[in-house]
């Protein structure tokens, strides 16, 4: 007679092979959507201070790779087995990024970690960045929308703040097309965002507080980023 002991052993051993590959590993891998905005070359005047663009603050469900929507109900939800190549605040501070270097107006611009020279920061707040059905299974439409502030970086005073909004309807029922849509519209937020902050005037520098001029410092932060870069 098999002891007890060692029959229900054997049996639990196997089982483990016909569930192991649901509990074991990585899951099933998705369909990753990149969101890259494309900015035309802009026109006017070349700002001569220096931007540092801080990491997005996104509302509470966002902060991920996920692609966000929100049911009919209004409930969160997100899409299935698809996911964005970076975290949302990533991918936003990088369109802010590319917005500022397409104007063609502004050569001392970088993100907030790679230097510590900058005249002004721009901090932006996501209060929305989903699509939103009226009903299932219906064509979703797209917000897109963003607090952004400038901010003096002596002293961190705010200089000015712009809320922007973009809506956009999906051209199907899809994730790829939902994903388009909201790169159509992070574009348009983008554009004006750029276009608002560097219409700001050359930042006041304190007596005595530096001896950086506006010009020194946008050099200052051209090189902190490229030895960010370097590293």
């Amino acid at each position: 007679m098999i002891p007890r002991r060692l029959f229900l052993i054997g049996a639990s051993s196997l089982l483990l092979p016909a569930c192991s590959s649901e509990l074991l590993g990585p899951p099933e891998a998705g369909a990753i959507y990149p969101v890259n905005p494309s900015f035309p070359a802009g026109s006017g005047a070349k700002v001569g201070w220096a931007l540092a663009i801080a990491r997005p603050e996104v509302a509470g469900g966002l902060d991920n790779d996920r692609i966000a929507l929100h049911q009919a109900g209004g409930t969160l939800d997100f899409y299935a087995k698809a996911t964005y190549p970076a975290p949302l605040p990533a991918l936003i501070q990088q369109a802010l990024l590319d917005g500022f270097e397409a104007s063609g107006r502004i050569d001392a611009v970088a993100p907030e970690h790679a230097t510590q020279h900058a005249d002004y920061s721009i901090l932006t707040d996501v209060k929305d960045f989903s699509a939103h059905y009226s009903q299932q299974d219906g064509i979703p439409t797209i917000t897109v929308s963003i607090t952004a502030k400038l901010s003096a970086s002596r002293g961190r005073v705010i200089v000015s703040s712009l809320a922007v909004s973009k809506t956009g309807t999906a051209s199907s029922n899809s994730t790829g097309a939902v994903v388009q849509a909201m790169q159509q519209a992070l574009g348009a937020a983008v554009s004006d965002i750029v276009t608002w902050a560097l219409a700001a005037p050359m930042p006041k520098t304190p007596a005595a507080a530096t001896d950086l001029t506006p010009l020194d410092s946008a050099q200052q932060l051209l090189r902190d980023s490229n030895r960010g870069l370097g590293r």
